[in-house]
């Protein structure tokens, strides 16, 4: 069943009224919550910066000796493989088995996933025994991790949504988690719902960790709401519309990287959900 986003805030069988993202969107700014992120080094800063522009605080550890008292400290986590190490994945290990053992939601950036037989082992276990709340990413890695043939090319993808929809609804009904697969056109799935966000920049492509940003704007929203399609598309939405007002003043990816985060800072939850663009 196909529900766009605008049908999705509408309508009462889901009980998501209209004014949730709003909603939402105030509440990761007033709450303030951390977000643990075990990411790539190329994604720190500018993911923490996402964080800190939405409301939402960073903090940023793979040490696998303090793992537990990190997750118990925080309010949801981000694991990113796009730069995995060994040490790195028993630090994941532990992170993602606290956190289910906790209750703290959790999403997985699958970066890279099919490039290599480690990162992709490592993904699948991850998804198999812990349950993450959202799996992020773009099509090539979605199909990979739902068992579907597809090209990868370093970390972009040469997919378009659409060859990648039937597998991330796959992948949802199999693992239970939501998976959000971005793109020109951003689709969430909870394996029945589908959302598509339509909203955006061609810059948002041109600029590292701009994806791993969003997983970790998933997170933020994953803190301060329970169902996990909701918050995956509240986070997508945000992120598409602070993209898209960036281009509006940008030159190029240079300036474009600093803009989006005056324009995500500068957002307000209101106004987010009356310009939001849905397809």
């Amino acid at each position: 069943m196909y529900i766009s986003m605008r049908t999705l805030f509408r309508m009462k069988a889901m009980d998501i009224p209209e004014g949730r993202l709003a909603a939402d969107f105030a509440a990761v700014r007033r709450s303030g919550s951390l977000v643990h992120n075990i990411t790539n080094y190329v994604a720190m800063n500018y993911s923490a910066n996402v964080l800190y522009a939405l409301g939402a605080r960073p903090l940023m550890s793979s040490e696998t000796s303090e793992m537990e008292e990190i997750v118990d400290a925080s309010d949801a986590l981000v694991i990113n493989v796009g730069c995995i190490g060994r040490s790195q994945f028993e630090a994941m290990l532990s992170a993602a088995g606290r956190a289910r053992a906790t209750g703290r939601p959790w999403v997985l950036d699958p970066a890279g996933v099919g490039l290599s037989a480690f990162r992709t082992d490592a993904c699948h276990e991850l998804v198999g025994g812990f349950a993450p709340a959202v799996i992020r990413g773009n099509a090539a890695e979605i199909s990979v991790l739902a068992g579907v043939p597809a090209r990868q090319r370093g970390m972009d993808s040469p997919e378009t949504p659409a060859d990648g929809v039937e597998s991330a609804m796959r992948l949802s009904a199999r693992t239970g988690a939501v998976v959000c697969m971005s793109g020109a056109v951003d689709c969430i799935t909870d394996g029945r719902r589908l959302v598509r966000i339509a909203d955006g920049s061609p810059l948002m492509g041109r600029v590292t960790a701009m994806g791993c940003s969003a997983s970790a704007a998933i997170a933020a929203f994953l803190a301060v709401e329970s169902d996990a399609l909701t918050a995956a598309a509240c986070a997508m939405g945000v992120m598409g519309l602070a993209g898209r007002k960036a281009e509006a003043v940008s030159a190029g990816p240079g300036s474009f990287a600093v803009n989006f985060l005056d324009a995500l800072s500068n957002l307000d939850p209101a106004e987010t959900e009356r310009e939001l663009r849905y397809e």
